[in-house]
């Protein structure tokens, strides 16, 4: 199918086909024909092919990196708040720690925020997450800004080149994560054009040629 990757696809429409690719998020399978099951944004993640919804909660998925926030710390484990439907469940078992039972609150306590990874999402969109992979611990420092879910990819950009010019000209540290969480820190003013330029290309994500105008975007307004 020859489509641009940030069509705007309503559900029950054709989006890919079992031959070229393999049915991501946002999508049901049907006589080897993959179709969008919500109102959203099609976009390729070679093999996959998403539809990502255009307003709502996140819809998890395994392996997605995130950015989680503690609601609350229990004896054994810790639910934490990745903006899907449902608080993830995060185990001792699943943080870099020797956690003591009981003594959960010593290493993370409601408010704390995390970067973390889906571990498990069962048939009731029950999750679980985890912090024992690379690059992934409890936050300190930085602001964190929601944006839709959908807008990810873009903000990403393709082979990460849109996410790498606002790390160029900001000189921010920037976590994206899957959920519509983004982490950034660094100096005051080049954070807020970070923001800036992010909310931009989340106004303007569907038109082309955005990368180009974020790069101009932040080559006028950079030191």
């Amino acid at each position: 199918m020859s489509k641009s990757t940030r069509e705007i696809v309503i559900p029950g429409q054709l989006v890919g086909d079992l031959k070229d690719f393999k049915p991501g998020r946002g999508t049901i399978v049907e006589n080897e024909k993959i179709y969008s099951n919500v109102l959203g944004i099609r976009y390729e993640s070679p093999p996959y092919i998403n539809v990502v919804p255009l307003k709502g909660r996140y819809d998890a998925v395994m392996g997605d990196l995130v950015i989680g926030i503690v609601e609350e710390a229990m004896s054994s484990s810790w639910l934490v708040d990745i903006n899907a439907p449902y608080p993830a469940l995060l185990h001792v078992n699943e943080v870099p720690w020797d956690v003591e039972f009981g003594e959960t609150e010593k290493f993370l306590n409601t408010g704390d925020s995390i970067m973390a990874k889906v571990l498990q999402v069962n048939i009731e969109k029950k999750l679980q997450i985890t912090l024992k992979d690379r690059n992934l611990y409890k936050i300190r420092g930085g602001h964190i800004i929601n944006v839709e879910p959908s807008k990810v990819p873009r903000i990403i950009g393709k082979k990460g080149s849109m996410i790498g010019i606002l790390k160029k000209y900001t000189r921010c540290r920037i976590f994206v994560g899957q959920n519509g969480r983004i982490w950034i820190d660094g100096e005051d003013k080049n954070v807020a054009l970070a923001q800036q330029a992010i909310h931009k290309i989340e106004e303007e994500s569907i038109s082309f040629g955005l990368t180009n105008k974020i790069e101009e975007f932040l080559a006028s307004h950079g030191q």
